[in-house]
């Protein structure tokens, strides 16, 4: 009967569009200002890494007015706890509330730790009144041994919604830099294991820290989307832009898309399946990719 609940949950969902997901300190009240007007799809209110020890305390007391800011800007609101037990159970206490639409889970190596997670968030919301299930998971990979356990931790509760490579930290754990040549193997397990799971793949190949140069952030987003990562996270304004951009279809790409399914139309009505558009054959995989092409457009409806 719980399966059922939350299949039910998961079926009515409705999959967000994270071109671009903005970190900002949740114990900066200008941040969090200037955060929600950057065009961002998402604000990341972090409670994580860019918060001192001794302000974090400072930070889950102004949550609550963090995230009815961003939540009036028609944005998503996503909130990173940390990892330790002690204050993951504060961050959830402060940051269990209407507005918040997912939590980023920082260092996720296991699938049970996601499900005890998932578990304290539903009691949470039914003390609460709040609707069970509504906030969703994003998962950050962070060590090599989550690497293991992908498959597992992608599908290890319905909240699950996507998963992200953390960079910096997946290479500080392996005493490398966060370069191509690293980093290339990973990326593409997180994005393989989100795919397989229905999950969105976030992130790209290379340091999240690279924002001073835009050509090769630019080209390093740009490769992400061909290699089929939807979105990622940005930690500077600068970026927030350029993801915009690297992670949404060009006019080409949608005139092309559009002739694709027409096509398809045609070809169903004659009692084709597959059809030659541009000297190039079209079949079932072309059309998918047609499909996911019109779904990425910012003006289309996506659901599940």
């Amino acid at each position: 009967m719980i399966k059922d609940t939350w299949a039910a949950i998961r079926s009515e969902k409705s999959v967000p569009r994270w071109r671009s997901l903005l970190f900002v300190p949740a114990h900066v009240p200008r941040y969090v200002e200037t955060a929600r007007k950057r065009g961002a799809d998402g604000v990341i209110l972090d409670l994580e890494d860019s918060v001192p020890q001794d302000q974090k305390g400072e930070a889950r007391r102004r949550l609550s007015k963090s995230v009815a800011k961003v939540a009036g800007e028609r944005m998503s609101v996503l909130v990173r706890v940390n990892r330790g037990f002690r204050a993951l159970a504060a961050d959830l206490d402060a940051a269990i509330m209407a507005g918040v639409d997912a939590l980023v889970l920082p260092k996720t190596d296991s699938a049970e730790w996601v499900l005890e997670i998932a578990n304290a968030v539903s009691e949470l919301e039914r003390e609460r009144n709040l609707p069970l299930g509504r906030i969703r998971f994003l998962a950050q990979i962070e060590t090599p041994g989550a690497l293991q356990r992908l498959a597992a931790i992608a599908v290890a509760h319905p909240r699950m919604i996507a998963m992200a490579l953390g960079p910096e930290d997946f290479s500080a754990a392996v005493g490398g830099s966060p370069e191509l040549d690293l980093l290339l193997a990973p990326n593409l397990s997180v994005l393989f294991a989100a795919r397989a799971a229905g999950l969105l793949p976030l992130g790209f190949v290379g340091s999240i820290g690279e924002f001073s140069d835009s050509d090769k952030l630019r080209e390093a987003a740009t490769r992400a989307r061909r290699l089929g990562f939807v979105g990622a996270l940005a930690i500077h304004p600068t970026q927030v832009a350029i993801f915009n951009e690297a992670f949404s279809p060009s006019t080409q790409e949608l005139e092309w898309a559009r002739r694709v399914l027409a096509g398809e139309n045609d070809a169903a009505a004659h009692g084709r399946g597959a059809f030659a558009l541009d000297g190039k054959m079209v079949d079932a995989p072309v059309i998918r990719r047609a499909r996911e092409i019109i779904a990425l457009d910012p003006q289309a409806e996506l659901d599940v």
